[in-house]
């Protein structure tokens, strides 16, 4: 049975106050107060006891919920009516919050009548609730709702000011992609596909439009570009378009242009943010080829040959380039030999890490290890985990390709050309795996 039930806010501020029992004075609040939420040491455990009496607590977000008494409860029981209270709560005016609880405070206390009696929990379904309490929660909007009604409104951009001035205007646009590769010890490509992003950096006055064009499929076909003028441009896979699977905007994209004039305009915040991500599965240029070679010579021997090939332009180089070459448990020892980088048997992980700091396209590299194996008991055969590989290449695997980055600023008047552009591409693994 529960003396009394108290919200707080993250100051330690009564918002919600409620005593079913004599035995509950008002020194509890204060206690609690002091005790839990002001505590020089944060408090882990959500039963405190403090002079006999006993609290416990949930938190939701920035606001405390207590249940008090100097009875011996049972605590789960508590915690079950704790949370169904907030879950009532929640299905009357959404988000737990100071605010919203501020504008229900006369529902809530008409909620607890209803769940609460004389301390002893009662019905806490909140459809059978709704039929007796018919009053509807005030819900406070959030900030995409407001921005959006602002917007509406007023013709306002939420995520940029006004009046933003710099000496030199300037654009930094880094194409990120992390290829996911699955790959049979035959060659074979059992799954793979490229997730990308699109993060810029603004440092441009004023409330400039920007126009972005890339080498998707759609778009070009829609523009009637030809295959000539953007195979000069060149590229690390030569591509003139990708098929882009699917992709999703920053709220700054006008997606109305990009439905029916099919460019990608906005209106970029100021600083740095993510304009757009994106997901293929086609014509992907694998950067790196692993070829492995595992033999077992007899149980107490094996014997390992890995080769990576590079699958780029010679001019390009790759970084961090880390090979990592699983061992079967009962490896007592190896000796690794390789004709690029360091290689190393680290007993702790089960593997070989192979690391070559930088490597050029078209090159191939190899490893060759003799791996020393402990007698066992048990005849459990090695299950053979893929060899997976880390690396940094200076393109995008996907062949994707900025074509024109164009800003336009019609009140402080400057043109395309006064503003600095720079573009990057880097190429990262993801989950990169060969079969072996």
């Amino acid at each position: 049975m529960i003396g009394g039930l108290f919200i707080y806010n993250h100051k330690g501020e009564v918002l919600i106050s409620r005593v079913f029992r004599d035995d509950i004075g008002r020194n509890a609040v204060d206690a609690f107060r002091v005790n839990v939420i002001h505590a020089r040491q944060q408090v882990r455990s959500p039963v405190t006891n403090i002079a006999r009496t006993s609290f416990f607590h949930i938190k939701r977000s920035n606001i405390w919920v207590a249940a008090v008494t100097r009875q011996n409860v049972n605590a789960a029981m508590v915690f079950e009516f704790l949370h169904k209270m907030c879950e009532v709560m929640a299905a009357y005016f959404g988000k737990i919050s100071e605010e919203n609880i501020k504008n229900n405070f006369v529902l809530i206390y008409e909620i607890l009548d209803e769940i609460l009696d004389f301390g002893y929990p009662q019905n806490t379904d909140t459809g059978i609730l709704k039929t007796f309490i018919t009053q509807q929660g005030v819900k406070s909007q959030t900030k995409e709702e407001t921005a959006q009604i602002t917007s509406q409104v007023t013709g306002q951009i939420g995520w940029r000011r006004e009046g933003i001035k710099y000496r030199r205007n300037e654009f930094f646009l880094d194409v990120l992609e992390s290829v996911n590769l699955l790959m049979s010890p035959q060659g074979q490509v059992l799954s793979a596909h490229v997730a990308g992003r699109i993060v810029m950096k603004s440092y441009l006055s004023g409330m400039p439009e920007c126009k972005f064009g890339i080498n998707d499929k759609v778009l070009m076909e829609s523009k009637g570009k030809s295959s000539l003028d953007d195979s000069a441009r060149g590229g690390a896979s030569g591509k003139t378009a990708i098929a882009i699977d699917d992709c999703q905007f920053h709220q700054c994209v006008k997606l109305s242009k990009f439905e029916t004039e099919h460019s990608i305009s906005f209106i970029p915040p100021d600083g740095e943010f993510e304009l757009m991500r994106y997901r293929t599965t086609k014509d992907i240029s694998l950067p790196f080829r692993v070829i492995p070679l595992v033999r077992e010579v007899g149980r107490q021997r094996m014997e390992v040959k890995v080769v990576v090939k590079s699958n780029f332009k010679p001019s390009l180089l790759a970084q961090r380039v880390e090979v990592r070459i699983p061992t079967p448990l009962n490896t007592s020892g190896a000796q690794v030999i390789c004709m690029k980088g360091r290689a190393k048997y680290k007993a702790s992980e089960n593997a070989i890490v192979w690391k070559i700091k930088r490597m050029a396209g078209m090159k191939e590299c190899q490893l060759s290890a003799e791996i020393e194996l402990l007698n066992t008991e048990k005849g459990k055969k090695w299950t053979r985990p893929p060899i997976s590989m880390n690396f940094e290449v200076p393109f995008a695997p996907s062949g994707f390709k900025v074509r024109f980055l164009k800003v336009f600023e019609h009140k402080i008047n400057y043109s395309d050309h006064d503003v600095i552009k720079w573009v990057r591409y880097i190429g990262r693994s993801g989950l990169y795996e060969t079969r072996c």
